[in-house]
């Protein structure tokens, strides 16, 4: 698919946002004062950040609260519903504790688990696809929830509990990454099944259906060389994962802290854009792109 960036800021920058949100839920005793005025800020301009970044993506933005109507159906919906039932509440969470320095645990939990359920139906949007082989598995929801969990713990300053996840958050990208190479090709669909002529024969294509490219070429189609994949993979596994378990397991500082955040970001926003630049979408088989 073709790799927009709103999108791949949106799916960056709203993980570890709701990261950060989930661990500063769960803490017995989260950050008082203007640090903790810091740590929730920083949260809230992460999520809010790059919820508002994914409208841009839209053909008509200010239609956006639109999907909120369609939550039995649609996991875009219960993403923006769960979204905006996380950060309310998480949003009073912060307010009590800051302010009037009341601690509320059970809304810090429910804040926590609402959270994680918007990155989980953000995971779902993608997963559910069974038209993109590489994106419809299980491992999908669990790579956006280990990476949003070690991006929050990163934030938060939990040095151990940001390198278990991690070392979690890698395994589960290398092997979503040596499945999805096969994916398509295990799919089973071809040109026969694309144009649903396969019945007949072996069915190839003489010429694009189109002369001109239209919004499906536009929007499912994207090609990348797999020499250039490969790259931005070990590039994007080194700043993601690497560099970051490097710098925390050096004698601690607020600088190599500070880097192992910035290197992880930057990964995962490189991984992401693979995300979206290596899906097969099975459109391309009737463009004879595939």
């Amino acid at each position: 698919m073709h790799p927009a960036p709103s999108v791949i800021i949106f799916t960056t920058f709203s993980g570890i946002g709701f990261g950060l949100l989930f661990w500063l839920g769960l803490d017995p005793s989260p950050p008082t004062g203007t640090i903790g005025f810091t740590f929730f800020f920083i949260a809230f301009a992460l999520a809010v950040g790059g919820l508002i970044s994914s409208t841009f993506h839209l053909g008509r933005p200010e239609r956006a609260w639109r999907a909120l109507t369609q939550w039995r159906t649609s996991w875009l919906s219960r993403e923006g519903i769960c979204a905006i039932a996380a950060l309310m509440i998480m949003g009073l969470h912060a307010i009590v504790y800051i302010f009037l320095g009341i601690q509320i645990a059970l809304l810090g939990w429910i804040g926590a688990l609402l959270s994680l359920a918007t990155v989980y139906t953000t995971s779902m949007i993608y997963a559910q696809l069974a038209t993109i082989p590489r994106w419809n598995t299980t491992l999908t929801s669990v790579l956006f929830l280990c990476l949003s969990v070690a991006g929050g713990a990163l934030l938060s300053g939990r040095v151990k509990v940001a390198l278990a996840f991690l070392c979690v958050a890698g395994a589960t990208q290398i092997i979503w990454w040596k499945r999805g190479d096969n994916a398509f090709k295990n799919s089973g669909s071809n040109l026969g099944t694309a144009t649903a002529l396969g019945f007949i024969g072996t069915v190839r294509s003489v010429a694009h259906p189109h002369t001109a490219p239209n919004y499906l070429m536009r929007e499912f189609i994207f090609l990348v060389g797999r020499k250039h994949a490969q790259k931005l993979r070990i590039i994007s596994f080194a700043l993601m994962i690497i560099l970051p378990i490097v710098l925390l397991v050096t004698p601690f500082s607020h600088i190599s802290v500070v880097l192992a955040i910035l290197s992880h970001l930057i990964g995962v926003a490189v991984s992401r854009w693979l995300f979206f630049a290596e899906a097969e979408h099975t459109v391309g088989l009737y463009y004879g792109m595939r």
